[in-house]
């Protein structure tokens, strides 16, 4: 790939972060109209919604939103289409799966323009999109078979009672997708649906819709029947109640506030869901941690993708004897970090999605200032490189009753606390409703993977931020309390998306009197075989 030309370092802003060249190429020049034409062919949508750059404002892209009635009208298709593609056998419908995993390595250069013109993000960052998309494909197209096989039990008379698992695809998959991974959260959360032989109708964010509707391309072109994924946009109070009303299972990522509603939603129509909602994440840095490592690590943590991840670090604590040591160290790296817009890898920070992250990122830092929190980096709005860059911040001395204690922010900033216990800082670090995701950073890693087990979160990386866990795609992922509901990844990924039926079946002994035994006869029959199953540890 030759996109590295485009970035050539510029002089620095006095004070602030360094900004990389905005480049040559322009969204005109990726988002024409043959390839919106080409992305929204077969979407469901007589009305119109467009998009806009978070780089420069301007209009992205006119897309069709769908109504209420049109809404309905995807499910149906989807219905339809999923009754034929269950049908599939599982390793047939896998091996999708695995040529759309080739076919985004292949093309990648595509959708990490489309990525980065709807988010705002770096290059880099738009990289790890693609990577967890290609894990989960290989993983869900290497495993689904094996998840989905059926299992034989040991039945309540062994030998007598044999018992089968089976998993039926569960029908229409009801996706709602966030705007802050648009690919990964959207395809990657389809894939195991797709390989359990359900059909898929997504809602991604209208904002982000150009990368989910290229994966549906891909996969498309990968052998996926094109009605099996439909996707619908719009407003999210309004099409977003639409897909949870015609479900037979909701996936949602987005927020707690949000999440409460879907799960209301589904819980009404007595259908499932999983939901990946918001985090204030912590990392802990041991008084025995490498600190250039644990710094370099923190700035992966707290500003990849500009903070816009719900898995990415708010909360910084770090022990006492290694603080002073941490923070000048993370500032400095923090301070360097370069902030553009090209098209191409070189930048280190992208821009926040949306005027709406702007002012709460705004709001956030200028309240913990205004009651005596410390920048030690960063703190100002940069509409020098794009309307919505903010500057990579660190606070320290933030306490309650400010909003950036407790609130997720969603953007580059984070606070700093010191500890001298760790059994306090574990305290500290457990006390939010929120579990998602936290990091521990020390030399002594068994010492590391005993606190990660007492930390309230779904996953805990020792000596990295998030990416090792997240990354492991036959390890579950997902949040405890008001981090949500369910997991992705591994077996309880897709198997989710499936209906467990058991199949037992009866030979030569009814369940009940046989043989001329009477009631009393048989249920000391009974006893003494329960009591012989006891003695050989069956379960």
């Amino acid at each position: 790939m030759t996109d590295a030309q485009d970035i050539a370092p510029v002089a620095p802003v006095p004070d602030g972060n360094p900004v990389a060249s905005t480049g040559t190429r322009t969204a005109a020049d990726v988002v024409t109209p043959a390839l919106v034409a080409r992305l929204t062919r077969g979407v469901t949508g007589s009305g119109r919604t467009a998009s806009h750059a978070p780089f420069t404002g301007e209009l992205l892209a006119e897309l069709p939103e769908a109504a209420p009635e049109e809404v309905a009208a995807a499910f149906d298709r989807a219905r339809e289409a999923q009754r034929a593609w269950a049908a599939v056998p599982v390793r047939t419908r896998a091996a999708v799966l695995l040529r759309f995993h080739d076919l985004v390595l292949r093309r990648q250069s595509e959708v990490l323009d489309l990525i980065q013109l709807e988010t705002g993000k770096t290059r880099l960052h738009a990289h790890e999109e693609v990577q967890a998309v290609a894990v989960a494909a290989r993983h869900y197209g290497r495993a689904a078979a094996a998840y989905l096989r059926p299992k034989n039990h040991l039945g309540v008379l062994p030998v007598l009672t044999k018992v089968t698992e089976i998993r039926h695809p569960r029908g229409v998959v009801g996706q709602i997708a966030p705007w802050n991974y648009p690919l990964e959260l959207s395809v990657g959360d389809a894939l195991p649906a797709f390989a359990a032989g359900n059909a898929v109708v997504m809602k991604p964010d209208t904002q982000t819709a150009l990368t989910a509707l290229w994966a549906r391309a891909l996969l498309i072109e990968a052998g996926l029947p094109a009605d099996v994924w439909q996707v619908v946009l719009g407003e999210g109070p309004v099409v977003g109640p639409e897909v949870v009303a015609h479900a037979d299972y909701v996936s949602f990522t987005g927020s707690t506030r949000t999440g409460r509603e879907v799960a209301r939603g589904a819980a009404d129509r007595l259908v499932g869901c999983s939901l990946e909602l918001g985090g204030k994440n912590a990392m802990l840095v041991l008084r025995d941690a490498d600190v250039e490592k644990a710094a370099a690590g923190a700035v992966r943590g707290c500003f990849s993708s500009a903070g816009q991840l719900c898995i990415s670090i708010e909360r910084l604590y770090v022990h006492s004897s290694v603080a002073d040591a941490f923070v000048r160290s993370f500032a400095a790296r923090t301070k360097a970090l370069r902030l553009g817009t090209a098209l191409a890898y070189g930048a280190d920070m992208g821009s926040l999605v949306s005027q709406r992250q702007l002012e709460t990122v705004t709001r956030h830092v200028e309240e913990a200032v205004g009651k005596g929190a410390k920048l030690v980096a960063g703190g100002r709005a940069r509409p020098d490189v794009g309307p919505l860059f903010y500057e990579p911040t660190i606070l320290d001395g933030v306490q309650p009753p400010m909003a950036v204690c407790t609130e997720e922010t969603f953007g580059p900033v984070v606070s700093l606390y010191r500890f001298d216990d760790e059994d306090e800082v574990v305290r500290e670090a457990n006390a939010t409703p929120y579990g998602l995701n936290a990091s521990v950073w020390t030399t002594d890693t068994r010492r590391g993977r005993a606190i990660a087990a007492r930390l309230q979160a779904g996953t805990v990386n020792v000596n990295e931020a998030y990416a090792a866990a997240y990354g492991s795609a036959r390890s579950p992922m997902g949040g405890m309390g008001d981090s949500g509901l369910g997991r992705r990844h591994g077996s309880e990924g897709i198997l989710k998306y499936t209906e467990a039926q058991t199949v037992a079946e009866q030979r030569i002994m009814p369940m009940g009197p046989a043989f001329g035994l009477d009631d009393e006869r048989y249920a000391q029959l009974l006893t003494n075989g329960l009591r012989a199953l006891r003695a050989l540890r069956l379960r």
